[in-house]
């Protein structure tokens, strides 16, 4: 469930300040930032509420780890120099980003095991 929350909220977030959202992607070169924005928001929101009512687990769980690669790659990477971002909390979220990673991968296992022990 909190795995579930950490993306849900995030995911509305992307709506509701889109224009918050939008600018930090531009900030990171992230190219056709609107149309990932919306795919991004659609998908944490989605896979969120399944992961609460505990359906396509190891899907949303691996979903969520692809993402989580991708944004720190893109967006957490405080190895580069951007006018306006602070490396040092970029690198906070990359290193914290990891840590959910692994829990998302767990989660997938663990998930994965009881689907082909039924």
């Amino acid at each position: 469930m909190l795995l579930a929350i950490y993306f849900l909220a995030p995911g509305i977030g992307k709506f509701v300040s889109w224009d918050t959202s939008l600018a930090l992607m531009e900030t990171h070169n992230i190219i056709m930032a609107p149309i990932l924005l919306a795919i991004a928001g659609i998908a944490q929101i989605g896979g969120s509420i399944c992961l609460l009512f505990n359906k396509k687990v190891v899907l949303c769980a691996l979903g969520f780890a692809a993402m989580v690669l991708l944004i720190n790659l893109n967006l957490h990477d405080f190895w580069n120099v951007y006018e306006g971002v602070d490396a040092k909390h970029e690198s906070q979220n990359f290193f914290k980003n990891l840590g959910i990673l692994a829990g998302l991968l767990l989660l997938a296992a663990v998930n994965l095991e009881k689907e082909i022990n039924k």
